[in-house]
C-alpha cells in the first residue's frame, strides 16, 4: 500500500510515502530488490508458481512494489527526491544485498541539481558506511570522489566525512582519493583544516599506504625543506600531515618513515593543530613530532600507543580499541583477514572512525530539525575559515561566506524557530565578513592605499553596527552565544586601540570596559571557561585602570591581545526569534502625495506589524528630510497589546517639521534601542538616549503642499 502511494498524483502523498517506507524496520529481502527494478524479478514471478497468492494479486502486488524507489529518486520534485534517500537509510540496514543494489542509483543522485538531494544521498551513504554495508566499486570512485569539487561546502564536508571511515583495498584508490583531496584543496583552500583533519584520519587507517607514498615523495619532500617549493605547497603540506599519522596506524607493521619528516612537519605545527583539536592540542602535537623525530625505524608499541591508551606520556592522543565497535563485526574479519595477507577485496570496506575526543564545552548538541543540521555545518566551517582571515586571503573568505549565503537562501522551512535561526546566521555571516575585510588592515605585510585608514574607519563602524544587530534583534540566545558574541565585541575595540590614529580611545575603553563587566556577570552566573583572550583582555584593563592615562591608550600593548584570538564555533540550539518590523504607508506614492500645510503639522497613516517584541524594548519611529531634519517619535508599546509574538496596529504619526516647499519626501524607518550601550554623550531633544538598531527599511512618504483655492 506504500508503495503504491509513492506513485499518487499528489506530490505531498508521495513525501509522506516514503517517508512512512523508512520508518519499516522489518521486511523481506525480496520485496526489497523488487523496488529498485521496474520490471519484475525472476525470484518474485517463483513466488507466484508457488502459489502463495492469487495471480490476479499477485500482478497487482508486483506492480505496486516493482521500481517505487527508482521512480521515487527520478521525481520531478526534490522533496520526493529527498524523502526516497532518506528512506533507504533503514532499508539498507536490513539487507546488505538491498545496501549493494541501492549505491548504484546513489551514486546516480550525486548528480542531482537540488543540494538537498545531494547531501541527503551522501548522508544516506554515511549511514550505510556506519553499519558496514558501503561497499563502493571502484568503477564509483571517480563520481564519488568528484563531490569534492561541489560548489557546496556541505556537500563537501558530507564527502570527506565518508572518506574519514573507508578503507581502502589498494594503493591505487588510495592515491587517488589522496590526489582528489589536494584537488580540493587548492580549488577550495578554505576546507584547509577539515581537509588535513580527513588526511590524518585516512593515514591511521592506512599505515602501509602511507609508508609507501611518502617514501616515494620523500625526495619531493626535501626540496622543500632547502627552500625550492616551500612548505606552503598544498601537495607538500598534504603530505607531511600524512606522514605524522603512519605511527598511529592500527597496523603492526613498523613504520620506516625517515624522522626528519616528522621534523619538517614542525614547521607546520599551527595548521596541523587547528585541524587535530578534537583529538590533541597543539602543545600535544608538537611533543608527539619531537619524539617522533628521534627514532628512525619505530611501532606503535614504542611510541606508547596502545589502544584505547594514551599514545604519549605527554599527548593527550586517544586511539580507539577496536573491540569497542559493536555494529560491525564484519569489518573486524575483513581488517584481519587483510593484514593476513588471505583477502582480495573487490571493494571498499567501511570501518568505525577513530573516536574523537569531546571538545572543550560539552557534549555535541543533538539537532533534529532539517534545516538546523546544515545550520550549524555552515557555523562550523565559519569557524575553519579562520586560519584564512588571519592569514590574508580575504577575497577567497568573501567568496566562501557569499556561498555560505547562497545555501542559506535554499533553506525553506516554515518553522518559526528555524527562520530566526537562519536569520541570525545571515547576520553572524555579516560580521564575519566585516571582521576579515577589518583584519586586513592589520597584516604586516599588507600594502593598503593612502585611504586605508578612512576606510579602516569606516569598516569598524560597520562591524560595531552588525554585532549590534546581533545582540538587540535576537531573543533566545544562551549564555555561551551570548559570550560568543560579547567576545568579538571585545574584540572590535580591541582593534579601535590598536590604531592610534583613529581619535575615538576615550569612548572605546569605556564600552570596553562596558563589555567586560557583562562578560565577567556572565561567566559568575553560567560555569563557562572564558577563552584566553577574554581573560587577557581582562587582566589589561585591570592593569590600565592603574596606571597612566597616557598608558592606558598605548596601541601596542593591544596589539598584543590579537595573538591570542581565535574564533569559536557558534552552535544553534533551541529556539531564536528575530525581532523585526514592517511598516507600510498605505495609498502612498509619487503619484498619489499626503497634502500638508506648510509650517504646520502632518499626520503620517503608518501601518506597523511587530514580531517577537516586548514590553521591555524601546521602539522609536526616526523620520527624517535630511540629516539635519529628523524627528523621533516614541512608541510605547503598552498602548499596543500584550507581549504577542505579532502585534498589528495602524498609527498616525505627526510630523511638526514641514518644510516651507511645494511638495518633499519624508524617509520614515522604526528602530529599537540598544539598552546595553552607554548613555549618548549628546541627545538629540525628544530622541533616544543610545544607539538604534533599525527593524525595517526606510520607506519614502510623498507629501504634497494643498494648493490654495
Amino acid at each position: 500500500m506504500l508503495c503504491s502511494m509513492g506513485r499518487d498524483m499528489s506530490m505531498e502523498v508521495r513525501v509522506e510515502a516514503f517517508n512512512a517506507l523508512g520508518k519499516i524496520n522489518v521486511v523481506s529481502e525480496d520485496i526489497l530488490l523488487q523496488t529498485l527494478s521496474k520490471r519484475v524479478l525472476a525470484i518474485t514471478k517463483e513466488k507466484r508458481s508457488l502459489g502463495q497468492c492469487p495471480a490476479e494479486q499477485f500482478e497487482i502486488l508486483a506492480s505496486n512494489v516493482a521500481g517505487v524507489l527508482v521512480h521515487g529518486l527520478e521525481d520531478e520534485f526534490y522533496e520526493v527526491r529527498k524523502s526516497a534517500c532518506h528512506s533507504l537509510c533503514t532499508l539498507t540496514i536490513i539487507s546488505a544485498e538491498f545496501a549493494g543494489e541501492a549505491l548504484n542509483l546513489l551514486m546516480d543522485v550525486l548528480n542531482d541539481d537540488s543540494m538537498f538531494v545531494r547531501l541527503e544521498a551522501l548522508e544516506t551513504m554515511l549511514h550505510m558506511a556506519t553499519y558496514g554495508h558501503l561497499k563502493v566499486q571502484g568503477t564509483h570512485m571517480h563520481m564519488f570522489l568528484g563531490t569534492l569539487l561541489d560548489s557546496n561546502t556541505l556537500i563537501r564536508s558530507a564527502t570527506r566525512r565518508i572518506l574519514k571511515l573507508v578503507k581502502l583495498p589498494n594503493i591505487e584508490l588510495f592515491r587517488l582519493s589522496f590526489d582528489s583531496l589536494i584537488e580540493n584543496l587548492e580549488k577550495h583552500p578554505q576546507d584547509e583544516a577539515d581537509i588535513f583533519s580527513v588526511l590524518f584520519h585516512t593515514g591511521c587507517n592506512h599505515g602501509k599506504f602511507v609508508v609507501s607514498t611518502i617514501n616515494e615523495a620523500s625526495e619531493e619532500i626535501d626540496q622543500a625543506s632547502e627552500g625550492k617549493l616551500g612548505f606552503d605547497s598544498t601537495r607538500v603540506a598534504a603530505l607531511l600531515v600524512l606522514a605524522i599519522s603512519a605511527p598511529l596506524s592500527h597496523g603492526e607493521h613498523f613504520c620506516s618513515i625517515p624522522p626528519r619528516i616528522f621534523s619538517y612537519a614542525v614547521t607546520l605545527l599551527g595548521r596541523i593543530s587547528r585541524a587535530l583539536t578534537d583529538i590533541m592540542d597543539q602543545n600535544a602535537l608538537l611533543a608527539y613530532l619531537s619524539q617522533c623525530s628521534i627514532s628512525t625505524t619505530f611501532s606503535a608499541t614504542e611510541l606508547n600507543i596502545r589502544r584505547g591508551e594514551p599514545c604519549l606520556p605527554v599527548a593527550n592522543i586517544e586511539i580507539p580499541n577496536d573491540s569497542s565497535n559493536e555494529i560491525n563485526g564484519s569489518t573486524r574479519t575483513s581488517l584481519q583477514q587483510e593484514k593476513d595477507g588471505a583477502s582480495e577485496l573487490q571493494s571498499w570496506t567501511m570501518r568505525e572512525p577513530l573516536e574523537l575526543a569531546a571538545p572543550l564545552g560539552g557534549s555535541q548538541v543533538e539537532v533534529h530539525d532539517e534545516v538546523m543540521k546544515p545550520i550549524n555545518l555552515i557555523l562550523a566551517k565559519v569557524k575553519d575559515i579562520w586560519s584564512s582571515i588571519h592569514s590574508g586571503f580575504t577575497n577567497e573568505v568573501l567568496r566562501t561566506l557569499r556561498n555560505f549565503k547562497e545555501e542559506l537562501a535554499t533553506f525553506t522551512s516554515d518553522s518559526v524557530g528555524t527562520i530566526g535561526a537562519v536569520a541570525f546566521t545571515l547576520q553572524y555571516l555579516q560580521v564575519i565578513k566585516q571582521l576579515a575585510k577589518v583584519w586586513e588592515h592589520f597584516l604586516p605585510a599588507k600594502k593598503l592605499c593612502s585611504s586605508g585608514l578612512g576606510e579602516l574607519d569606516l569598516v569598524l563602524g560597520k562591524l560595531d553596527m552588525r554585532l549590534r544587530e546581533l545582540r538587540s534583534t535576537f531573543t533566545g540566545l544562551s549564555k555561551e552565544q551570548e559570550l560568543q558574541i560579547l567576545e568579538l565585541v571585545l574584540l572590535t575595540c580591541t582593534l579601535r586601540l590598536c590604531k592610534v590614529e583613529i581619535c575615538c580611545h576615550f569612548a572605546t575603553l569605556k564600552k570596553l570596559s562596558t563589555t567586560v563587566s557583562r562578560v565577567e556577570s556572565i561567566l559568575k552566573s553560567a560555569t563557562i571557561e572564558p577563552t584566553i583572550f577574554i581573560s587577557e583582555v581582562g587582566k589589561l584593563l585591570c592593569l590600565n585602570e592603574t596606571s597612566s592615562s597616557e598608558a592606558s591608550c598605548n596601541p601596542f600593548m593591544f596589539k598584543e591581545l590579537l595573538k591570542h584570538f581565535s574564533l569559536s564555533q557558534f552552535v544553534l540550539c533551541g529556539r531564536l526569534d528575530q525581532i523585526k518590523a514592517e511598516l507600510t504607508i498605505p495609498d502612498n506614492d509619487s503619484e498619489n502625495p499626503l497634502p500638508f500645510v506648510s509650517r504646520l503639522p502632518v499626520g503620517i497613516p503608518c501601518d506597523i506589524t511587530l514580531h517577537n517584541t516586548s514590553n521591555e524594548n524601546k521602539l522609536w519611529l526616526k523620520m527624517s528630510m535630511d540629516d539635519e531634519s529628523t524627528q523621533f517619535v516614541f512608541l510605547d508599546l503598552n498602548l499596543y497589546g500584550s507581549s504577542d509574538k505579532v502585534r498589528k496596529f495602524t498609527y498616525v504619526v505627526p510630523f511638526y517639521k514641514t518644510p516651507n516647499a511645494i511638495s518633499f519626501t519624508l524617509r520614515v524607518c522604526i528602530g529599537v534601542e540598544c539598552l546595553f550601550e552607554d548613555v549618548l554623550s549628546v541627545k538629540k531633544y525628544g530622541g533616544p538616549e543610545r544607539e538604534l538598531t533599525y527593524l525595517c527599511q526606510e520607506k519614502e512618504v510623498h507629501l504634497s503642499m494643498i494648493s490654495a483655492h
